[in-house]
């Protein structure tokens, strides 16, 4: 029998943490994505996990059983998979670098140039973020580091090489009728429905909806997107309105969308990040130099990572 090792990471964190909802934000998925892979899970194995009440999650003997064995299995497949996927990158002189939509335009031909000065014969291979994976392949080690524009407390769950604040700003079709104002308070947008990304995107579904602002009040969702052209297409036609990052407004402009910022949405913080537990290698310190200097941020020294100069 096969089981998708993302089922068993979520049954182990559900297992520690006691409850769906703590495991849920451990996992930067959401509560009812959690709930049915517990339940896909069960009905693999044919057996049930969990005593479910009021007061949580209890592992049924079942459960206790199958938790003894998957930390180790886990982690085991997990340094498996770093270590074949380093060594093929190391082999090959390549440095895999994620980006989300539009944030690329911010990596540019000089930025490129930079690294290739930095890191003779390496090249780097930029790879667009899964969506339908909260972690863009870092945890996996599908890529050595992510550019993201995100909360804050980001930090507090991976290493990161903060490069500066950018806004975000609100994406309306052109005809909208609040389009014609130079600029929103995020009140006149909380009946709108909204574009969204899927809900296995976890946190990042949460934050680019602009939940913590919202003061968690429910947001409409006039569409789901599953990659930025989608998203970018339902705005055009008016199927919803969308936050983006400041950056879209400038690079990434045309007639059929406009563009205003908004008073009382947070700033995103971009940055460079990588999971905890992987040492920073010096063609990932290479790539963060390269960033700092070609990266329109004005350096970001205040988030310096560790091993960066």
């Amino acid at each position: 029998m096969d089981v998708d090792t993302r089922l068993l990471r979520s049954f182990t964190a559900v297992c520690e943490e006691g409850q769906l909802t703590a495991a849920a934000a451990r996992l930067f998925v959401s509560q009812p994505t959690l709930t049915k892979q517990i339940r896909q899970l069960e009905a693999l194995l044919g057996v049930e996990l969990f005593e479910r009440s009021r007061r949580g999650m209890t592992p049924t003997q079942a459960g206790r059983a199958l938790a003894e064995h998957t930390g180790a299995l886990l982690a085991g497949w997990d340094d498996a998979l770093r270590t074949t996927r380093a060594a093929a990158a190391g082999q090959c002189s390549v440095l895999r670098v994620g980006f989300e939509g539009g944030i690329i335009n911010l990596v540019t031909r000089s930025t490129l140039a930079d690294f290739a000065r930095r890191m003779p014969g390496w090249q780097v291979e930029l790879r667009q973020n899964n969506w339908f994976d909260p972690t863009s392949g870092l945890a996996t080690g599908e890529i050595d580091l992510t550019l993201w524009h995100g909360p804050p407390w980001l930090v507090e769950h991976y290493n990161a090489a903060v490069l500066g604040q950018e806004a975000r700003v609100a994406a309306l079709p052109a005809g909208h009728r609040l389009a014609a104002r130079a600029e929103l308070d995020l009140e006149d947008l909380a009946d709108e429905p909204f574009v969204a990304i899927p809900h296995e995107a976890g946190h990042w579904r949460e934050y680019w909806l602009a939940a913590h602002e919202l003061g968690g009040r429910p947001v409409r969702i006039g569409a789901v997107a599953h990659n930025s052209d989608e998203w970018l297409a339902a705005v055009v036609c008016g199927q919803g309105v969308g936050f983006a990052p400041e950056t879209m407004s400038r690079l990434a402009a045309r007639d059929d969308v406009a563009y205003r910022p908004v008073r009382g949405l947070s700033p995103s913080q971009v940055g460079l990040y990588w999971p905890k537990d992987r040492e920073l290698t010096p063609a990932m310190a290479a790539f963060v130099r390269s960033c700092r200097v070609t990266v329109p941020f004005g350096g970001g020294r205040a988030g310096a990572a560790r091993g960066v100069a």
